[in-house]
C-alpha cells in the first residue's frame, strides 16, 4: 500500500497536467451522503422525511412539493447543510494541498460547491449538473445564472413550520417567473454562457495536456457516472504519457485491462488517503 502512495505522489509531481473527477464518493468522505437514508440525513431533514416519505437528499430534489413555500424550505435547508454551517473539510483541505501547486483542472457532478468554497478557482472549475448556491429562471426564459447566496441564506434562517415567506420567494427578473436552484433536476436546467465557459475551459485543458505528461486524478466516482469515468479512460487509453489514478471502496474501485499498464487504484476511505498523501508529500 505504501508504495501505491509513493507511486500516486511521484505521479502528481511528475505530472505537467492533472485533471481531477469528482463524484459522490468524495462528498461521501466528507460526510455528505446525497443517495443515503443515513443518519445525518434522519438528523438534518428529519422533519421532510416524516412529511413527505422521502429518503435521501436526491430524492427531495426532485420531490413535487405541493407549494412553492415548502418546496424552497427544502431547497434552502438543503444549501444551509451543505454550506452555511459546515467549515471546509479535511478533505477538500487535504485535496487543495496535494495540487495547489500543478497545473489542475477539476471536472465534478457534485452539487455542494464545496470546491470553490475550499479555495479551487472558478476558472479550474466545471460543475457538469451545477451547484447549490445559484439561481435560474425556472422557465429559462433567459441565459443568466445569478449568485443566490444572499436569498437562500435568508430563506433557510426564516422558515416556520415547513415553509418560507412567500415575500421573500425569488423571481425571475426577466419574465417575474418562479425561479429554481441552478441543479440539474428537470428539462429546464440551464447550459449558460457560463457553463458552456467552463465546459469550453475543461475541452482546451484537455487539448492543452495532449503528449504531455497527464494524471487523471478521479475521486468517489461511481461506474454509472460516465459523464466523468468515460473521458477519463479515454483519455488514458489514447494519450501516451497518461496515468489514471482511482480513489474507491470496494466494488466501486475498477480499471479495465486495456488501462492497467497505465493505472494505480487505491481501495479505501477517500479522507484517509488524501491525508496519508498529504502527510508523505
Amino acid at each position: 500500500m505504501k508504495e501505491n502512495y509513493r507511486n500516486v505522489l511521484s505521479k502528481i509531481e511528475e505530472a505537467d497536467a492533472i485533471i481531477i473527477g469528482a463524484s459522490n464518493g468524495l462528498s461521501i468522505s466528507e460526510g455528505i451522503h446525497i443517495f443515503a437514508d443515513d443518519s445525518s440525513f434522519r438528523e438534518n431533514f428529519g422533519d421532510f422525511r416524516e412529511k413527505y416519505g422521502f429518503h435521501s437528499i436526491i430524492q427531495g430534489c426532485f420531490f413535487p412539493f405541493p407549494t412553492v413555500e415548502e418546496k424552497w424550505a427544502f431547497f434552502s435547508h438543503m444549501y444551509e447543510y451543505f454550506l452555511l454551517n459546515r467549515e471546509i473539510s479535511p478533505v477538500m483541505k487535504n485535496l487543495y494541498e496535494l495540487v495547489k501547486d500543478k497545473n489542475f483542472f477539476v471536472v465534478t457532478s457534485n452539487i455542494d460547491a464545496h470546491f470553490i468554497q475550499a479555495g479551487f478557482p472558478k476558472e479550474r472549475l466545471f460543475e457538469i449538473e451545477g451547484n447549490c448556491r445559484n439561481l435560474q429562471c425556472s422557465h429559462s426564459c433567459h441565459d443568466q445564472i445569478y449568485p443566490g447566496d444572499e436569498i437562500l441564506s435568508k430563506l433557510a434562517q426564516n422558515q416556520e413550520n415547513g415553509k418560507v415567506p412567500l415575500d421573500l420567494i425569488p423571481k425571475c427578473p426577466e419574465c417575474g417567473g418562479p425561479m429554481q436552484v441552478h441543479i440539474d433536476v428537470n428539462q429546464n436546467f440551464l447550459r449558460d454562457q457560463s457553463w458552456q465557459t467552463s465546459y469550453q475551459a475543461y475541452q482546451d485543458f484537455i487539448k492543452k495536456a495532449h503528449g504531455n505528461k497527464l494524471v487523471l486524478l478521479e475521486l468517489g466516482v461511481g461506474a454509472s457516472n460516465q459523464m466523468i469515468k468515460a473521458p477519463f479512460m479515454n483519455l488514458t487509453n489514447h494519450e501516451e504519457i497518461a496515468t489514471y489514478i482511482t480513489l474507491n471502496k470496494g466494488s466501486e474501485l475498477y480499471i479495465p485491462d486495456v488501462i492497467a499498464a497505465k493505472s494505480i487504484g487505491i481501495d479505501g476511505n477517500i479522507a484517509e488517503v488524501l491525508q496519508q498523501l498529504v502527510q508523505m508529500k
